[in-house]
């Protein structure tokens, strides 16, 4: 069959896949290891094409799994949400506010989880008859999570009695003992790495809780919300809340929020998150949410949303608000059921997202000059800081480090008085969370936490140079003596013809797609590139064909100046190069079509 994955090399040998040891991204490939045999059986129980069965098969998803892998639910896998440490303490005292009429805040933090995670709340609290406050820091004069002046205001001027953090609190140790003396009672909901020690709370739920045994620490911030939301309503509903005068809310209803949230997180999709991002896309899909539909309407989503469109369309204007506006736009938005000012909001987060977009090349633009003046890449880290950068953009410009480099990246913003708030993005092997957080405790930041894949700290003035050692040390230490070898793993190789409208189709049917069920990737081998040019900012479109007769369009982004592109560029009507990329269903004008979103070549 044209579409078969041909493994081609042996994957049990050492020997790069197609002979690529080094491709134009700097990248060894490598053919995921399956077992032959599963696939096939996987590829004719499931009528499927024998390159998604090896794809199946890669991922660990036997006869047993499939149908339930390609089916995901929410009665087959969400957790009991008393399983956590101190949810039925922090679903006892909730209960006893709504019931007495307390005032109730949400403290969530400024990014996509943290708005998802509040906006569910409201929305829940509003339907159940009781009233809850939202409260999102201000990133540049407040900085991430609770802050005791603004607890203090909670209480005083607000006159809140309780207090939820969401997405942050874990390792808010002063502000939540700050708290606690002047009377308010503080829930802690996080998903962030904990320390031994833990805040001063009436109760802390967190999966990574070091003495809580959950199988859920891959859980997004929202996803534990959701757990929160669905056994408080357990609990009022056990205690007389519903009757004729007040229905019990339909919680499937927000699991377009959890979704957008979980996504955007970018925690493993696999488990419990993959069914509350199937299942919550299919919400979002029915566009009941104001804020999200006119979300999805600046975005131009224009079709059945996927975790693409959720991540890199939606997310990110949700986003900039905090990043580089007004960091509540964000709750306000999805929380709304006002039409016109769900709209307005879309409209300004979109203009925010603009701004964003504009403070971040010039920022990773400063900060490639940098790295490449000699100031930041070693073996193990790269590393920039300057002056004047805006602290809402160094997450993304260190995860454009990291794909450049292809080793974690570590941003740093310094304030006139030299103190430096800072974020990094890791790679897969290496626990940057971890090392942050060693950090602190080792006394050389100011704060600093995180998980896996990501990390934000803030270091005192003069700090920078200590603290990159650590993390070189740390990081070298886990990778081992072989250091990092920058690798791209792939699924099979197909001939051009193979990069079909029905294998993009059937490739469809393992979504959702992101960390811990990556979007299969092959290697198109013997591609003539015959069409090439540079669109947009600064994506090389092609066209490709193969000596089977087949012929496919093809787009790589944000590549024109990289040897991607340049690759890409020069083999115009030259010999034939191996490409490796996602193949896609495009929909334009009414037409379906296959397109492949290249991530790498070699020639």
């Amino acid at each position: 069959m044209a579409e078969s994955a041909r493994p081609l090399t042996d994957p049990t040998d050492d020997a790069p896949f197609l002979g690529v040891a080094r491709s134009a991204t700097g990248k060894r490939w490598a053919l995921r290891p399956v077992d032959e045999r599963l696939a096939l059986t996987l590829a004719q129980r499931l009528d499927l094409p024998e390159s998604v069965g090896r794809a199946l098969a890669a991922r660990g998803i036997g006869p047993d799994e499939a149908e339930a892998f390609l089916e995901p639910t929410l009665r087959r896998d969400l957790p009991d949400p008393s399983h956590l440490k101190d949810m039925d303490r922090a679903v006892e005292r909730l209960v006893r506010a709504i019931r007495d009429g307390e005032r109730i805040a949400v403290f969530g933090d400024y990014d996509v989880d943290g708005a998802t995670s509040s906006a569910l709340l409201v929305r829940f609290f509003r339907a159940v008859g009781a009233e809850i406050l939202p409260y999102i820091p201000d990133r540049m004069a407040e900085g991430y999570g609770p802050n005791l002046p603004a607890l203090e205001n909670l209480k005083r001027d607000q006159g809140i009695d309780v207090a939820i953090t969401v997405d942050c609190g874990i390792t808010a140790f002063d502000a939540l003992e700050g708290a606690a003396a002047i009377g308010l009672d503080m829930l802690v909901v996080d998903h962030h790495v904990a320390e031994p020690r833990l805040p001063k709370a009436v109760a802390v739920v967190n999966p990574n809780r070091l003495d809580d045994d959950s199988q859920h620490g891959q859980m997004a911030a929202v996803g534990v919300t959701f757990l929160l939301v669905v056994a408080l309503n357990k609990a009022l509903r056990e205690a007389g809340w519903y009757g004729d005068a007040r229905a019990e809310p339909n919680l499937m209803q927000w699991l377009d929020l959890v979704a957008l949230g979980t996504v955007c997180d970018v925690v493993p999709l696999t488990g419990v998150n993959r069914a509350l991002v199937a299942q919550g896309l299919k919400v979002m899909a029915q566009r009941r949410n104001p804020g999200l539909r006119a979300l999805a309407d600046v975005a131009r989503v224009d079709r059945a949303p996927g975790t693409y469109h959720a991540g890199f369309l939606m997310g990110p204007r949700v986003n900039a608000g905090g990043r580089v506006g007004e960091s509540d736009l964000g709750v306000r938005l999805l929380a709304t059921e006002d039409e016109g000012l769900a709209a307005e909001l879309a409209r300004r987060l979109d203009v925010y997202n603009q701004e964003r977009q504009e403070i971040e090349r010039q920022c990773l633009d400063q900060a490639i000059e940098a790295v490449e003046g000699g100031e930041g890449v070693s073996e193990g880290l790269v590393y920039a800081s300057a002056p004047g950068w805006h602290p809402g953009v160094i997450g993304i410009v260190a995860g454009r480090l990291k794909e450049r480099y292809n080793r974690p990246a570590c941003v740093v913003a310094l304030d006139d008085e030299g103190v430096g708030k800072g974020s990094g993005r890791s790679v897969d092997g290496v626990d940057l969370g971890a090392a942050v957080i060693a950090a602190r405790q080792s006394d050389l930041l100011l704060n600093g936490g995180g998980h896996r894949m990501a990390a934000g700290f803030t270091l005192a003035p003069g700090g920078g140079d200590a603290f990159r050692a650590f993390l070189e040390e740390r990081i070298m230490a886990q990778v081992g003596p072989g250091g990092i070898v920058p690798t791209l793993t792939l699924d099979g190789a197909l001939h051009v013809a193979g990069a079909s409208l029905d294998l993009a189709r059937a490739l469809d049917r393992l979504q959702p797609f992101g960390p811990g069920n990556a979007e299969p990737r092959f290697a198109v081998t013997d591609a003539r590139v015959v069409q090439a040019d540079v669109v947009g900012r600064d994506h090389v479109r092609v066209i490709l064909s193969g000596g089977d007769g087949g012929r496919v369009k093809a787009i790589a982004f944000r590549c024109a100046d990289q040897p991607l592109g340049q690759l890409l560029l020069c083999a115009k009507g030259g010999a034939p190069i191996h490409i490796a990329g996602r193949v896609r269903a495009d929909n334009w004008q009414g037409r379906e079509e296959p397109q492949l979103m290249i991530d790498d070549a070699a020639g």
